[in-house]
C-alpha cells in the first residue's frame, strides 16, 4: 500500500522489490506485475497465473481450472468453477423444490435474475444515518457499501451477533477481505466481540464438498445456540 501511494515517486529498486514480494504471494511473473504497475485485478490473476500452460484459473474457487478461451485477452473469459458445477446444483435445487418441498412445481428456479429477461441492477443506496430527504450528491452510493448499515444495526442492537464465513480459495470475496472490512466497521470496538469468524478449505460455495458442508452445518448450529439465552 505504501508503494502504491507513492505513485511515480516510487524508486525503481523498491518497485522491483515489491513486485518480487508479490510474485512470492501470488505466483505471477515479476515482469507481468511490473508491466501492470503493481496493480493486478482478479480477472487478470485468473488469466495469467497459468497462462503459459493455456489454463484459466477459477474465480469462485481457484482449485478449478479449464482451457483458456481467448489466449489474447487481458482477463479470463469465463469461470471454470461455475461451468463445472452449475448444472449439477441447478438440477439439485429444482429437484428439491419440486419433489421434496412440493413448491412451485410448474416453475423453474433460475440461476440468475438475468435469465428472466431484460434485467439491470439498481445499485442506488441510502446509507443509514444520513436522513431521508431528497437525493443529493453524496447521499446515494452506486455499487453500495453496506458496511455502514451493518455497523448501524449493531449499534442499535448491541446484543446482535454476526457470523462471517468464507473459503480460502475464493477470488470473488477473497479471504481476509471480509476480516478487513469487519475491523473497519464504524462502531465502538467493544462490539467487535459480537463477530465470529470461520473460514474453510473451500471456495465461494463452501458447501460443495460434503465434509465441509457438514462442518459448516455444525459451526452454524453452534453459533445459533450460542446466541440463545440460557433457560
Amino acid at each position: 500500500m505504501t508503494a502504491l501511494l507513492q505513485g511515480s515517486e516510487l524508486p525503481e529498486a523498491q518497485k522491483r522489490a515489491v513486485a518480487e514480494k508479490l510474485h512470492g504471494y501470488t505466483g505471477l511473473p515479476v515482469n507481468y506485475i511490473l508491466k501492470a504497475d503493481l496493480r493486478v485485478n482478479g480477472g487478470e490473476f485468473s488469466k495469467q497465473l497459468r497462462a503459459d500452460e493455456g489454463i484459466t484459473v477459477g474465480r469462485l474457487d481457484t482449485r478449478y481450472s479449464g482451457p483458456d478461451i481467448d489466449p489474447l485477452s487481458q482477463e479470463t473469459s469465463y469461470d471454470p468453477q461455475s461451468d463445472s458445477i452449475t448444472s449439477a446444483w441447478n438440477t439439485a435445487i429444482n429437484s428439491y423444490l419440486h419433489t421434496d418441498m412440493k413448491y412451485a412445481t410448474q416453475d423453474t428456479y433460475l440461476l440468475s435474475a438475468r435469465q428472466g429477461g431484460e434485467f439491470s441492477w439498481n445499485l442506488t443506496h441510502h446509507p443509514p444515518g444520513r436522513g431521508g430527504g431528497p437525493v443529493t450528491p453524496g447521499s446515494v452510493e452506486n455499487g453500495p457499501n453496506v458496511m455502514p448499515d451493518l455497523a448501524y444495526r449493531m449499534k442499535l442492537n448491541p446484543k446482535m451477533k454476526v457470523f462471517l464465513t468464507g473459503g480460502y480459495y475464493d477470488l470473488a470475496t477473497p479471504y481476509f477481505e471480509g476480516i478487513y472490512e469487519m475491523h473497519h466497521l464504524p462502531m465502538p470496538n467493544a462490539l467487535q466481540a459480537n463477530i465470529s469468524y470461520k473460514y474453510y478449505e473451500a471456495g465461494h460455495m463452501i458447501y460443495v464438498r460434503e465434509d465441509i458442508l457438514k462442518q459448516f452445518h455444525d459451526d452454524m448450529a453452534n453459533f445459533i445456540r450460542g446466541t440463545q439465552k440460557p433457560n
